[in-house]
């Protein structure tokens, strides 16, 4: 690729780990970010004119704006699944945002659209159509509602395993793993260790529900507090939502216990806890299709019930190659301590569970995906 290219770059993304974070690691490689990119056949970055298209009210926008990139938000809703009384006003909020994403488009004159996902990615694509080159970034391995409809007008489709091809009729699909941030790469045991305080005399667990905790795992850690920290030490990422009651358990906590809990609202520093750990419980997210493999991270994983089953889909991906085991959340409190246990008794299973994971890294996701955008970009 040409470091002497020069490309608006227009990006269209909704939500956190599924949207946001994937597209930032995209960003990184084209700016030259990231130890990544030196020696890759991204030679030099390109000269990038940006703008990120987000929902009104939309989580992403404080994420992007903290990055310094131009922001734009449309009206975006779904019209799938939702009621009956719901459905009209939310077609008049998508036709609103056709407008709008046109305008958008007008003005700016992007060369190349990169879409992740959410609900904003629909009226943007039906403005475009195809007139513009777009490259479509599927996070999970079945694609959510908003990006199937899409695929129709994306140039190519970026998806994050193989299994994802079975949901497309298209033949434009690149494999290329999930992009992951560069600061992840910064962190080994023993950095991680120094960052928590962690003794190393025990293994290590890690509880992470997302960015906004997990209340089910929340509960069910808490109610077994004494029982997990006699046997490891705890890095629990709790969300804000449950802080006060993880704080009312910490303060009844035995001193020798309390040493052992490293229990933290929300963390910036994702890779540390990732590399100190020696086993998550956590939902099944699409970020655990890149995160955990980089870290070759055993995993038991609790989909989150209440949606659409995303979550389900990823976590059986990785539960078949065996580098996870699934755990209904309904069967959290009769459960998951025995499953703990079970695995910290056979450590053999971990250890092939570990490799097992590590075998679906793909560390160079980002700078694929970085090289495709340029490539259709350089077309246009």
């Amino acid at each position: 690729m040409n470091g002497g290219l020069s490309v608006r770059l227009l990006i269209c993304a909704g939500g956190t780990g599924g949207g946001v974070y994937p597209a930032l690691a995209v960003l990184e490689r084209l700016q030259g970010e990231g130890s990544l990119f030196e020696g890759s056949n991204l030679q030099a970055p390109p000269s990038l004119e940006l703008l990120w298209v987000g929902s009104e009210g939309g989580m992403e926008e404080a994420l992007v704006k903290r990055q310094g990139i131009p922001y734009k938000s449309i009206p975006a809703a779904g019209v799938h699944g939702v009621g009956v009384r719901a459905l009209p006003r939310n077609l008049f909020t998508l036709a609103r945002g056709v407008l709008a994403a046109r305008r958008i488009v007008r003005q700016f004159q992007p060369d190349v659209l990169f879409f992740t996902g959410g609900f904003v990615t629909v009226p943007m694509a039906f403005a475009v159509r195809r007139s513009i080159p777009m490259l479509m970034y599927v996070p999970d391995i079945e694609p959510g509602m908003a990006l199937q409809y899409i695929a129709r007008f994306a140039s190519r489709i970026a998806v994050t395993a193989d299994e994802s091809r079975k949901y497309f009729t298209q033949s434009n699909i690149v494999v290329t793993g999930y992009p992951l941030r560069s600061d992840l790469w910064v962190w080994d045991r023993q950095t991680a260790n120094h960052h928590f305080g962690i003794s190393g005399r025990l293994p290590v667990l890690l509880i992470f529900g997302g960015s906004r905790g997990a209340r089910s795992i929340n509960m069910t850690v808490l109610k077994r507090l004494h029982l997990l920290l006699e046997r490891f030490e705890m890095i629990h990422l709790t969300g804000e939502l449950d802080w006060p009651v993880v704080q009312a358990t910490i303060a009844e906590l035995p001193k020798k216990l309390t040493n052992n809990y490293h229990a933290i609202p929300y963390l910036h520093e994702m890779g540390a806890a990732l590399a100190a750990a020696d086993l998550v419980v956590s939902r099944a997210g699409a970020s655990t299709l890149g995160e955990f493999p980089l870290f070759g991270l055993p995993a038991v994983l609790v989909p989150y019930p209440f949606a659409w089953r995303y979550q389900k889909v990823n976590a059986d991906y990785l539960a078949r190659r065996g580098a996870a085991i699934i755990l209904n959340d309904s069967l959290l409190q009769d459960e998951l301590v025995t499953t703990l246990i079970v695995l910290l008794e056979n450590p053999a299973k971990l250890k092939a569970m570990r490799a097992a994971m590590f075998q679906l890294s793909h560390p160079r996701a980002a700078e694929k995906i970085a090289a495709q955008l340029l490539e259709l970009a350089g077309e246009k």
